[in-house]
Parts: C-alpha cells; structure tokens; sequence
C-alpha cells in the first residue's frame, strides 16, 4: 500500500493476517456502496467530532485501527498535516479503495494489512489512537486483546479516542440487524462495560467525553483513554 510517510515500521511478519475478519458492511461484496452509505448516514459528522476531541498536534503518528477506505484517516491527515498518518484494517479491497483516495487528494498516508487482536507495530510507536465503530467488528472473546494491543503501541502520554454503538436496547436491536448471520457479539457494547473493558486491559482513565443517536445504529458514545 502507499506507504509515503514514517509512520511506525509494521513488523517483519503479522501472523494470522488471512484469518475471518468482518467487513465494514458486514459483506465483501457490499464493499462498492460503503463510502456513499456514509456519506448518507451523515457519519463526517461524527469523524469531525472525535478529531476535536483528539486535537491533534504536529510531528504526532496518529493510527486508525480499522481504516477501510480511509475517510477518518484521511480526514485526520487533513485536519492535522504535520501529523503523521497510518491506518490498518484486514480488508485488501478496503486499503486499495483508501490507498487511491488518499493519492487523488494528494495526501501522504501509511497504510498496512492487520488486524486489531495483532497490530504489526512496535511497543510504543503511536501518540494517538483512532477508532470509528471498529470494536463490534472484532469478536467478543478478542476484545480485550485487541484494546490491549492499543496500550502496547500507545507512547507515554498517548490516548485511544473512540466512537462505538453504546449497546443500549433500541442500538443493539439496530446494530444485530446490520450483523445478522455473523457471530460476532455486541454483548459488551453497553456504556457501563465498554469503559470497564477498556481498563481491564489496562488503561487507567477513561471518561465518556459525548454520546449520541442514530436512527440507523441507535446510540453510540465518544470516548477518551489513556493508559
């Protein structure tokens, strides 16, 4: 992928990078209608609000875990073009469709193959963390593993700045429907666990900086971590 910057070096080898990953619309094939069903959705609008709360500053390395076609990312490299930007995501197809829309818009992104359960980047690489209704897409019983991977990479300092379905009834009820047939539980996607399970795995401040509704995905939160 285009990699055009000096983001984190992604490691020699990342284990396990063909396993079963759920797309961004729950279906490969769906892949075509993701960028104009967030554009429908209004989901810029939410993108815009985490990058305020994230503030980024020049010379940070920001990484999105599950990038797909790279509209927080590149909004991120955007908002902040000092900063340098790297997004991972499973999805081949999802990365080759950001890869183009960062170089059409001129934008200097890294962008590498991974899964959240196993970044492909060293201890202590990243400043700031960006997900974007990324959690629910990774089974249950790996969640933990995968927030752990944040702090693994995160610097001193560093914070994970996230947005997820909150998981009350009316959001779980809309976020099964958009799941159904996959085995992949939003049981911890309550707003009294999602924090709970981000300090089991090991960070020591959490605080839910917003949350909000939609119609589509019923409410979701913002939240803010640092380990």
């Amino acid at each position: 992928m285009g990699e055009t910057t000096t983001g984190p070096r992604p490691r020699t080898t990342v284990s396990g990078a063909g396993r079963e990953y759920l797309p961004g619309m729950s279906r490969a094939w769906l892949l075509p209608l993701y960028d104009p069903m967030t554009r429908l959705m209004g989901v810029e609008r939410i993108h815009r609000r985490l990058l305020d709360q994230a503030a980024l500053r020049p010379g940070q390395t920001v990484l999105e875990i599950g990038c797909g076609t790279g509209n927080l990312l590149l909004a991120a490299k955007e908002t902040q073009p000092a900063a340098t930007a790297v997004g991972v995501d499973p999805d081949l197809a999802a990365l080759a469709r950001a890869d183009r829309k960062a170089r059409r818009r001129g934008l200097a992104v890294q962008l590498d193959r991974g899964h959240a359960e196993e970044l492909p980047y060293a201890d202590d690489s990243v400043d700031v963390v960006l997900s974007s209704f990324m959690l629910h897409h990774v089974p249950a019983d790996q969640q933990e593993a995968a927030v752990r991977e944040v702090v693994r990479v995160l610097r001193p300092g560093g914070a994970l700045h996230l947005v997820d379905i909150a998981g009350d009834e009316h959001g779980h009820d809309h976020a099964h429907r958009g799941h159904r047939g996959h085995q992949h539980s939003l049981a911890r996607h309550v707003v009294a666990s999602l924090p709970d399970l981000l300090r089991r795995a090991g960070f020591g401040e959490v605080t839910e900086t917003g949350s909000g509704t939609h119609r589509w995905v019923g409410r979701f939160s913002y939240l803010r971590a640092t380990p």
